[in-house]
């Protein structure tokens, strides 16, 4: 079955940090696009970072650029979402997204095809 699980969720004080993992089974995420996604209670899901299969392309949105790096660990076959300076705007639900290289825009955040079920970040004192 092919999946992918997000983990490293949590409660987190303004200014504080947190690393977000997505691991795959049944697929190896080297060869895919991988996207992290966001989405607030009330507010419509947000495409936030994007590494190509590659990790010689990455975006990130606007909201998050210079807080926010995405990363590859082919060794642990991983991808990895560093959150820096969270601010409680960025709660959220945080997903990741895997697509074929010929199917994904990366900086469109669309064309993925394999997606996990998200872990929550709560940024509040």
């Amino acid at each position: 079955q092919l999946q992918l699980v997000e983990s490293g969720g949590g409660l987190v004080q303004p200014g504080g940090s947190l690393r977000l993992s997505c691991a795959a089974s049944g697929f190896n995420l080297d060869y895919y696009h991988v996207a992290w996604f966001r989405q607030a209670p009330g507010r419509a899901r947000e495409g936030i970072s994007c590494v190509s299969a590659s990790g010689g392309y990455i975006h990130y949105a606007d909201s998050v650029k210079g807080r926010f790096a995405i990363s590859r660990d082919s060794a642990a076959k991983k991808v990895y979402l560093q959150m820096n300076s969270l601010e409680p705007e960025d709660t959220a639900v945080y997903s990741c997204a895997a697509g074929g290289t010929s199917t994904v825009s990366c900086a469109g955040y669309y064309g993925f095809d394999y997606w996990g079920k998200g872990t929550p970040v709560t940024v509040s004192a």
